[in-house]
């Protein structure tokens, strides 16, 4: 990324999401700008001050366009514990920053469990709320982790880590990246409520993939099957042969820039 990409300066705002025993408190940055708006969403275990999410608003901020960030709840600065998290909670809380913070069109730019966000988020928002849809004008995913809980996690797990999830509710997943990860039963089990299931599914607008071909967490070829089914030819899937799963080397930020100039 070049070095003149400057980040603005900004406080995370709270928007409180859900009810009674279900309310937290989520953080988000918005850099105001021009339009189209990037909305950011990160990875599981990942937050706002990662490197590709700081990188995209110094790069949206450089183009004078808006910004938005946030944490989902049980990461960063949001409230929460990661042990009641869920796709489904983490879905609601993309669709309530969406809805309440953001402003005219946007962009979703998607990493890893937030690629699948963004498909699960636009898919809810083509089913119940069109008008809100039509905001969305692309999608760029980043090594999208889609229908992760199922497929990268439950299918992969071995015996021994299934049945401590389904006995004791959890299990520890060692990672490359932080300490283990917790990999609750609720988690799993919520997930299959909201599987894309390979599934046909047209999303109506350009969508760009980066897949790094090096990436052991999302493999290629999960990224390659998500490819055959969402249909009517709005996606482009780009391949980095040496890039691994984080996809947040100079070269990297800077082919995703290059695409997202090409969306805008």
């Amino acid at each position: 990324m070049d070095s003149s990409y400057k980040i603005p300066s900004a406080e995370p705002q709270i928007l409180p999401v859900g009810l009674g025993t279900e309310a937290r408190d989520i953080a988000y940055i918005l850099h105001a700008g021009g339009e189209p708006g990037l909305f950011w969403l990160s990875g599981f275990m990942s937050d706002m001050g990662s490197t590709k999410a700081t990188a995209v608003a110094a790069w949206a901020n450089q183009q004078g366009l808006s910004s938005t960030l946030f944490d989902y709840s049980g990461h960063g600065r949001s409230a929460g514990r990661i042990e009641d998290g869920t796709i489904g909670r983490w879905l609601e809380e993309a669709d309530a920053i969406l809805t309440n913070v953001t402003k005219g069109p946007q962009i979703i730019i998607g990493s890893s469990m937030g690629g699948y966000i963004a498909l699960l988020l636009l898919q809810k928002l083509l089913r119940e709320r069109p008008r809100e849809a039509e905001r969305i004008k692309a999608l760029l995913l980043i090594a999208p982790a889609w229908d992760m809980t199922e497929e990268l996690m439950w299918k992969r797990f071995p015996d021994e880590a299934r049945r401590e999830i389904m006995e004791k509710g959890f299990f520890l997943q060692p990672s490359a990246y932080a300490a283990p990860y917790v990999i609750t039963r609720k988690l799993i089990e919520d997930g299959r409520n909201h599987l894309l299931a390979r599934q046909p599914f047209d999303p109506g607008r350009p969508v760009v993939i980066v897949q790094g071909l090096q990436d052991v967490d999302v493999p290629a070829a999960h990224t390659r099957e998500l490819t055959t089914f969402l249909t009517d030819g709005h996606v482009t899937l780009i391949e980095v042969p040496d890039a691994e799963h984080r996809l947040s080397r100079p070269q990297d930020l800077d082919l995703l820039f290059n695409e997202l100039a090409k969306l805008l």
